[in-house]
């Protein structure tokens, strides 16, 4: 065929199929960790073209992007003895492919299990309050201590997100009618303040009037004013002697005058 014996094609066959073996394409966000003979080639290959020459050559495959690994729930009891079930997620990259090969056997769940344990170490050491009120402390403990853990495994860990946590029925209702205390303190707080405040203001009114007498009087007709005016109705009210002695004074004064 092709004007070649056929022993000379058979072999230009089979080369052609083993070159066809050896030519891989290896994407953007990927690296290939080359063994030789079960030796580690010093450098990952790829992007692009690349020739594995196999069987002498074994390719792994390795993604540089960024994973997120999802941490089921874990039980947990925290340091005032309350036992909740949290759940987070963890955010990382392999940063050296060949250490990600040779170092772990299984990266993704060697890290699986570190962060399990790890979150159950670090929270535990925390009460309730802090766990609910400095979550955003707590994730940058978490990463610190993942990404020195992991950091031999040539994986950087960039961030850990406590997601939720589950408390007990009990504690549940035990922290509403905590807040709702809180809330009424609050209330009780602010109520005390404008009752204060208006005393104040009420103290001061007293010493004026008592420094002019005739106010009092002005401000006794000025409400009976507003009254009339609200409603269409008869109102009694007492005269007050100190109004009659007002005018008993004018009066004497303007005759003796005459």
């Amino acid at each position: 065929m092709f004007g070649l014996p056929m022993g000379t094609f058979v072999v230009v066959v089979i080369v052609a199929i083993f070159f066809l073996n050896w030519i891989k394409v290896l994407n953007e966000y990927e690296r290939g960790v080359i063994f030789r003979f079960g030796k580690l080639l010093p450098y990952p290959k790829g992007p692009g073209l690349v020739l594995v020459f196999s069987p002498m050559d074994k390719m792994v495959k390795m993604s540089l992007r960024l994973v997120a690994l999802d941490v089921p729930p874990q039980d947990v009891i925290t340091r005032d003895n309350v036992s909740v079930k949290v759940n987070a997620v963890i955010f990382f990259r392999v940063v050296h492919p060949i250490k990600a090969v040779v170092e772990v056997e299984n990266f993704l769940y060697a890290t699986s299990q570190l962060a399990q344990t790890t979150l159950r170490s670090v929270l535990g050491q925390v009460e309730l309050d802090d766990l609910l009120a400095e979550r955003e402390r707590l994730n940058m403990r978490l990463q610190d201590i993942l990404d020195k853990h992991t950091d031999p495994w040539g994986i950087k860990v960039t961030s850990v997100e406590v997601k939720h946590v589950d408390l007990p029925p009990e504690m549940t209702r035990a922290i509403a009618k905590q807040a709702e205390a809180e809330r009424e303190k609050r209330a009780k707080i602010i109520h005390a303040d404008g009752e204060f405040a208006a005393s104040d203001k009420l103290a001061a009114a007293a010493e004026i009037v008592g420094r002019h007498p005739m106010a009092i009087q002005l401000r006794y007709l000025q409400t009976l004013t507003e009254i009339a005016t609200e409603k269409n109705s008869t109102i009694v009210f007492p005269l007050p002697i100190d109004l009659i002695e007002q005018f008993v004074k004018m009066r004497g004064s303007s005759g003796s005058s005459k």
